[in-house]
């Protein structure tokens, strides 16, 4: 109803053309009765050729108005439809990274497309009818009550199955449409698991267990089908007998009241064509239940991410953060990940000076990308503060927290979209010596020789580029507009022992006045850093120097050790 709500101008006109088509169709019988009654029985030639063509333009007015409820019904049930979709979308991102991480992508992606079109086609159609069906009956049985009370109220007791054959459907129903539309978000799972992980499947030579995998989906999602289909043709078959049943009842009992004179042969020709005008009402009413509960099931389907509360949003009270120096602090901090008992991060404490750049050291699992995705606040603190610029992260606004940091993934994530498009996601307003610039700082010069440039689309996930290549690219993004934090995790993973050097030398220079927080898992990076902090079992063990630690801390120079071996092999057979 809210979204319906804007366009009440549109069900106005929509229920009175639905409201004026009924009054035309419902007219037809009254008419025939008097032609019947009137011209034929008294042999009137002239007075039959009028009140013929009184039924044309009855039945021109009708198929008029009908045009005007669909096409109004339509507009409405879209625009509703588009707005709802667009809701959707936005408090998907609204909502926090652990809500998409315990949700199937192809389960969201099920209910943004298909969910919300079964809403609108209910709304734009089913419920039409549903009314149509309700006031169709009101005005008919109100009519056959004028026309013959006894053959009224046999009309009603044919109808009255209709409640209990209703009732069965539905609880039979609702199950067979929830199982279906979570089969459906299943199988759209597994196939954008595909499309995204051809080259894993591919490599591994799964083609074939993939194969067979989805078509246990397909087949069980045929099975759950033909049982909705049998559902719904046995309420059909149901439903289609009481007219029947109710024709025959009238013609008996219509013909002795003919016979006897109580009903004129016009007054039961009229009272059959109402009998007609509720065939195909009750026809629906099987399709229109279906609907409905698929339609309901939608809802719920739909209520389930909407009622979804976001758990980072702006506070009250938060305030935008007009200058930002980049003062860090993590004040005992405490972290673990939704359903988990485990601590990732408990008693964190770590100070980083407006300027300075912090590389973060440990074993893997340790809580170094945890740590670096505090900041931005993708996740938030279970216990202890994050504070940048002495004020809690949670205290500024979201968009103007998050305008002030720079952010480089491990994992370069890209959009099927243009370079261009890619870099300046999250700040549209740059200058070209800015995109020049940071593409000279990311070694990224590879794109001018790309077709069309910074105007060539790099494809779904970015996968028409090389490794190296998709994380320069989000490097470059990331210290576009000079922000005044930048938040690298492992950064030049990708890149060759070449470019990673050139890389390195432009960073240090970028990082010269900017606050800086390193995940590091390549020593060499370690140049870029002022100080060094060394995290083991979710806490600072040691905060220092590259060369103090390495002096020092018996931890420190194990694992970096550890590192210079491996790239000393990998040196070796390479």
């Amino acid at each position: 109803m809210p979204y319906l709500r804007p366009y009440a101008w549109l069900v106005v006109i929509f229920g009175a053309s639905q409201l004026g088509s009924l009054a035309a169709a419902a007219s037809i019988p009254k008419v025939i009765q008097y032609i019947i009654d009137g011209p034929i029985t008294h042999g009137q030639l002239g007075r039959l050729v009028e009140t013929a063509g009184l039924l044309v333009l009855i039945g021109a007015l009708e198929f008029v108005l009908i045009v005007i409820r669909r096409h109004f019904a339509g507009v409405a049930a879209h625009s509703m439809e588009t707005d709802l979709r667009n809701d959707f979308y936005a408090h998907l991102q609204s909502l926090q990274v652990s809500f998409h991480d315990q949700w199937q992508s192809g389960q969201l992606l099920s209910r943004a497309i298909a969910d919300i079109g079964t809403v609108r086609r209910f709304v734009g159609f089913g419920l039409i009818w549903f009314l149509q069906t309700v006031v169709t009956f009101v005005v008919v049985l109100v009519l056959m009550l004028q026309l013959d009370w006894q053959l009224a109220l046999v009309v009603v007791l044919c109808m009255t199955p209709i409640a209990i054959f209703s009732n069965v459907f539905h609880d039979k129903y609702k199950v067979i449409a929830r199982r279906l539309q979570d089969l459906s978000g299943d199988m759209t799972t597994t196939i954008e698991e595909m499309a995204t992980g051809v080259r894993i499947i591919k490599a591994f030579g799964r083609m074939p267990l993939m194969q067979a995998r989805f078509e246990d989906q397909a087949r069980l999602l045929r099975a759950t089908s033909l049982g909705g289909i049998k559902a719904r043709a046995e309420v059909w078959t149901e439903l289609n007998f009481l007219p029947n049943l109710s024709l025959v009842a009238v013609l008996l009992l219509g013909g002795l009241n003919v016979v006897q004179g109580r009903l004129t042969i016009g007054g039961l020709v009229a009272f059959m064509n109402y009998i007609f005008m509720l065939a195909w009402p009750m026809d629906a009413i099987g399709w229109v239940l279906s609907m409905s509960e698929e339609c309901q099931t939608a809802s719920q389907r739909l209520n389930e991410v909407l009622d979804s509360r976001p758990e980072i949003a702006d506070r009250p009270r938060a305030r935008a953060l007009e200058r930002c120096t980049g003062s860090l602090e993590f004040r005992g901090v405490g972290f673990r990940y939704p359903k988990s008992d485990q601590w990732v991060l408990r008693d964190f404490n770590l100070v980083v000076e407006p300027g300075e750049t912090v590389g973060l050291v440990g074993r893997t699992g340790s809580g170094k990308t945890t740590l670096a995705y505090l900041v931005p606040r993708l996740y938030d603190v279970d216990e202890g503060n994050v504070f940048l610029d002495g004020v809690d992260v949670r205290d500024i606004l979201l968009r103007s927290l998050r305008s002030h940091i720079g952010f480089a993934f491990e994992d370069p994530i890209l959009f099927s979209a243009s370079v261009h498009e890619n870099l300046v996601m999250g700040r549209p307003v740059v200058s070209d010596e800015e995109l020049k610039r940071a593409i000279d700082v990311a070694q990224a010069g590879f794109v001018w020789d790309l077709p069309w440039g910074l105007e060539t689309r790099v494809g779904e996930q970015g996968y028409t580029l090389s490794g190296g290549q998709r994380q320069r690219l989000a490097l470059a993004r990331a210290v576009l507009g000079t922000p005044p934090v930048l938040v690298l995790d492992d950064p030049l993973s990708s890149v060759d022992v070449h470019t990673e050097a050139v890389i390195e030398q432009s960073l240090a220079r970028v990082l010269e006045g900017v606050t800086g927080l390193l995940v590091v898992h390549r020593p060499s990076t370690l140049a870029l850093a002022d100080r060094v902090a060394l995290i083991d079992g979710g806490t600072v063990v040691k905060v220092g120097t590259h060369a103090e630690l390495m002096r020092s801390n018996d931890l420190y120079r194990a694992l970096l050790s550890q590192e210079y071996d491996a790239r000393a092999q990998e040196g070796a057979l390479a």
